[in-house]
């Protein structure tokens, strides 16, 4: 395998590991109303998010952690899910969903 297939093999297996943690951590009423395929579709709204929204070009803290919105992030994903026709999901619920991202993240 070329370097490139490693590393997008790499990647489908974190994905992989992501949502099943997130799936893992989402309240049981929750569980049920994201499918695998939408947990994908979120993990990839949540690194479109971090790349377009200028959070990664933010100043970390002493800590090195940079403060991000997650209502207005949550929102924002909520309105692009119904947009795409993904499901129907409150910014509430996908902050469940980006919560549990971030503490996938933060593990790894």
């Amino acid at each position: 395998m070329t370097s490139l297939d490693d590393e997008l093999l790499q990647d489908a297996e974190n994905d992989a590991r992501a949502v099943a943690f997130i799936k893992q951590q989402l309240p049981q009423e929750l569980k049920e109303k994201f499918s695998e395929d939408q947990l994908y579709y979120f993990l990839d709204l949540i690194a479109d998010y971090y790349a377009t929204s200028g959070v990664l070009d933010a100043t970390p803290d002493k800590d090195g952690y940079v403060d991000i919105d997650i209502e207005k992030m949550a929102t924002e994903l909520s309105n692009q899910a119904a947009k795409e026709k993904m499901g129907v999901f409150t910014p509430e619920e996908i902050s469940f969903v980006i919560e549990a991202e971030m503490d996938f993240a933060e593990g790894e």
